[in-house]
């Protein structure tokens, strides 16, 4: 017959169906003497789809385990993150000891976070609206300046940038303020460092460390020296 694009020559269709025919590779054959051993045990061909046992290599870094690194490198997507570990809560303060830590802060979120973070560290922290809120706390405790002032830059009945270099000016360097806003708002994060905000911290930031700055500022006078 005549070899063409229909009609292909005796050899090549001989070929086709030889290949269809193939017999079973003995190598995964260990009664056939096939050198395969305990590795060939553990294949499988399941409709000419060769499969093998997951790497477990693969499973440890599912489990972040620590074994996801190669050559040193952390692998894509199986980065581990921990928490870091809440400090121990102060020793319990007196009903009567006055707050060392204000805040202007009027999201309910926030609001709700600090109330539930300072009652875990003994902590007392009095949310107010004006600074005169914070000059009569100062009286009823004897002028004792406050150790923190926390502002939410984003609450606009605080006005923060009008109201923190008034408290500046009033606190001196006794008080530390700091103020937490959107980490895509640089704009006002310059603003409030240039109008006195100690330190200004994306929300994420402010969460994470908020158990410790409570703590830091929240011990009682007599305690710091401890601290």
């Amino acid at each position: 017959m005549n070899a063409g694009p229909g009609n292909p020559s005796h050899g090549g269709g001989r070929n086709r169906r030889r290949r269809g025919r193939r017999p079973p590779n003995h190598r995964n054959n260990p009664r056939r003497g096939g050198g395969g051993g305990g590795q060939n045990r553990d294949r499988q061909n399941i409709g000419g789809v060769y499969t093998a046992p997951m790497d477990h290599s693969y499973r440890a870094a599912q489990n972040g385990d620590g074994n996801n690194h190669k050559n040193g490198r952390q692998r894509p997507g199986f980065a581990t993150t921990y928490p870091p570990p809440e400090p121990e809560p102060l020793p319990a303060q007196r009903e009567d000891a006055g707050s060392r830590i204000f805040a202007f802060v009027d999201d309910l979120f926030f609001l709700a976070k600090i109330q539930e973070t300072a009652r875990k560290m003994n902590v007392k922290v009095e949310f107010v609206k004006t600074d005169k809120d914070i000059l009569d706390r100062m009286k009823s405790n004897g002028e004792e300046k406050p150790s923190l002032i926390i502002f939410d830059l984003n609450n606009a009945n605080a006005k923060p940038l009008t109201l923190i270099p008034k408290l500046k000016t009033k606190l001196k360097k006794d008080t530390s303020i700091i103020g937490f806003l959107s980490h895509v708002q640089g704009d006002l994060k310059q603003k409030a460092h240039e109008v006195g905000c100690d330190m200004v911290l994306p929300r994420s930031a402010f969460s994470q460390n908020l158990p410790n700055l409570l703590r830091r500022h929240g011990a009682p006078e007599e305690e710091l020296g401890v601290q």
